[in-house]
């Protein structure tokens, strides 16, 4: 299931110890969860906050290992000022339960794949992306994968919603 060693996306150099490691976890990683990685990144940015986060994403399948993200993502994301064109996928590791704070995914599904194989000291560290944003009544990212573009500005919808919220949550603030 999981795929021995890969390469990290390029942007995410390695953690520090005063860094908090965020991961967020699709099927693919070449949509919802590279979208959710430029988006959060863009945000911590923006608030002068970079240097505290190493940020990730990855897919629990390895279908497009060292893909970009899907040509949709990317233009939707762009959009909205945000460049995700130098990401490309990967399949998530054992060794990312370690590595990462919090592993923050889109579905249900990707919910129980995780769970599968995550250690048990760590599973309290998978949680879903969108309990960060209650205010959306839903759980779940969908998989705009086989939709049109309107599925990938929803997405991007979402993943800003719970971003904020998810900030606001590390900080100890309400959103």
């Amino acid at each position: 299931m999981m795929a021995p060693s890969s390469k990290r996306n390029e942007n995410t150099g390695s953690k520090n110890m005063k860094q908090t490691g965020v991961l967020f976890v699709c099927m693919g990683n070449i949509c919802r969860s590279p979208t959710a990685e430029g988006v959060f990144r863009t945000l911590v940015e923006r608030e002068g906050a970079a240097e505290y986060f190493y940020i990730d994403s990855a897919g629990t399948h390895a279908y497009h290992v060292d893909k970009p993200p899907d040509p949709r993502a990317q233009r939707a994301a762009l959009g909205r000022g945000i460049d995700i064109s130098s990401l490309r996928a990967r399949q998530i590791e054992i060794s990312d339960f370690e590595a990462f704070d919090h592993i923050l995914v889109m579905d249900q599904e990707n919910y129980d794949t995780l769970m599968f194989v995550c250690p048990r000291r760590h599973s309290q560290k998978v949680r879903f992306f969108l309990d960060f944003a209650p205010q959306l009544k839903n759980r779940e990212v969908p998989d705009p994968y086989y939709g049109g573009d309107q599925g990938f500005e929803r997405v991007l919808d979402m993943i800003e919603a719970a971003s904020l919220g998810f900030l606001a949550s590390v900080r100890g603030v309400s959103p």
